[in-house]
């Protein structure tokens, strides 16, 4: 299995972005697909996460509300949709999947979100 996350990019406050996770390879339906991100001197921090079956969500409390995650199994493709973008969300972002919420054991390479202010 091989995940292409793409979409970054640099914005400015406020605005919205789209990153894409592309999956290949085989997904079972009990696997979850998140993004995680780094930003510059801070740890990796989770962002959200979806079920690939059920498609049941979960977001980190810094992103709700603001970020949306959803798959499309057809396209076997992971969205984040990031609205009223913040400095703050200055990240390298990538995603990633497991058996478990936030412990991926697949990652993809980043893409980078610059968000100016």
């Amino acid at each position: 299995v091989q995940l292409q996350a793409s979409g970054g990019g640099l914005v400015q406050t406020g605005d919205s972005l789209i990153l894409s996770c592309a999956v290949s390879g085989r997904i079972f339906s009990s696997w979850s697909l998140g993004w995680v991100r780094q930003g510059p001197g801070k740890d990796r921090e989770f962002v959200a996460n979806v079920r690939w079956g059920a498609g049941t969500t979960y977001y980190s409390a810094s992103v709700k509300g603001r970020f949306t995650i959803s798959r499309d199994s057809g396209k076997k493709t992971v969205y984040l949709r990031m609205d009223r973008l913040k400095p703050e969300d200055t990240a390298v972002y990538y995603c990633a999947a497991g058996t478990q919420i936030n412990e991926y054991t697949l990652w993809g390479q980043g893409t980078q979100v610059t968000v100016s202010s």
